[in-house]
């Protein structure tokens, strides 16, 4: 039994000193540093020292200098700070805003573009006001890179008297760049959510980008819609004031989906779904939070809407929006 606690506890030890060693080498490369070539000679120079220093040295305070190099790049990494202004691209240069008035919403920075490809477009943000009391549901979207366990989630809050009002949160990238996910995990790229007409958020994944899209309508009340949309703006205002940087992990969209319904008043325990967000359906259809009269793979062959999205491509709001819900089984609101 000694032995094998000691193999366990050599075996814990090696697996956090590599987690250590990846962790900094991948900070170190995607620090703030400008010129590539020395963010990748550090990061190549660390991960030989630290390696050397855990693992082959015979010098017994070796590793002990190596941890304190893993703080001091901790230390460096935390004082990196999010910026309000950079050479952001045209799909995310506006940060929305919403100013609220009783009843009455007014938002700034609505992206309404009109695309010819998905890197050949005319820009055009617009201002949309809403009222709270016609705010009736809320819907959910899963767009896929490709099919499989991670995805894109975003929603749409549904009124009685107007175009539905789409938010998604996304990264803010520069000009040049696009989604990278591991570097999202080291404070590569802000946080926007981008508040949109249905017609520029949803037709630009399903009919310039060709990611099969999902729409499900969701059982949510009136009440809980309006909660969750005043957090939304909330936190849309909180983001124009203070920039964050984007987190795969932590501050990335299903998640955030979550934790904003939970403030909202949602019930309910984390799920590993929540993380591997293209999964995401089965957990609304299980939990109960969308229609269940029909089998779930049912429901979700009726819930791919890009036929319809292609289809309604040249129709204005709110047509395009009524005409991608033709397919769905009918709910009451």
């Amino acid at each position: 039994m000694a032995t094998l606690l000691r193999w366990l506890l050599a075996g814990l030890l090696f697996l956090v000193q590599a987690l250590l060693i990846a962790w900094t080498t991948l900070a170190i490369y995607f620090s703030n540093l400008p010129w590539p070539g020395l963010r990748l000679g550090l990061a190549i120079a660390f991960a030989v020292f630290a390696i050397w220093a855990f693992w082959l040295s015979r010098r017994r305070h070796m590793p002990m200098v190596a941890c304190a190099v893993v703080l001091g790049v901790i230390g460096w990494w935390i004082s990196i700070a999010p910026s309000a202004n950079r050479n952001w691209r045209p799909e995310v240069a506006v940060m929305p805003r919403a100013f609220i008035d009783g009843d009455h919403v007014r938002i700034t920075g609505v992206r309404n573009f009109d695309y010819r490809s998905r890197s050949d477009f005319t820009v055009h943000y617009e201002e949309r006001d809403v009222d709270l009391s016609h705010l009736i549901g809320l819907d959910f979207f899963v767009s896929y890179f490709f099919e499989g366990p991670v995805a894109h989630t975003f929603v749409s809050f549904i009124f009685d008297n107007a175009a539905p009002v789409s938010i998604s949160i996304e990264t803010r990238p520069e000009v040049g760049r696009g989604f990278e996910p591991v570097a999202s995990m080291f404070k590569q790229f802000e946080l926007i959510y981008v508040v949109g007409e249905e017609r520029d958020l949803v037709g630009v994944r399903a009919n310039q980008r060709h990611e099969p899209v999902y729409l499900y309508q969701l059982n949510t009340s009136p009440a809980d819609a309006r909660r969750l949309f005043l957090v939304y703006l909330a936190r849309i205002n909180e983001l124009a004031k203070r920039p964050e940087f984007y987190n795969l992990l932590t501050n990335s969209c299903t998640i955030n989906i979550i934790r904003y319904a939970n403030a909202a008043g949602r019930q309910g325990r984390f799920d590993f779904r929540h993380l591997f967000n293209g999964l995401i359906d089965s957990y609304l259809y299980y939990s109960g939070r969308i229609d269940t009269t029909l089998p779930f793979d049912t429901l979700r062959r009726r819930s791919l809407i890009n036929s319809d999205v292609e289809a309604a491509d040249s129709s204005p709001e709110p047509e395009f929006s009524q005409r991608i819900r033709a397919s769905l089984p009918k709910i009451v609101r």
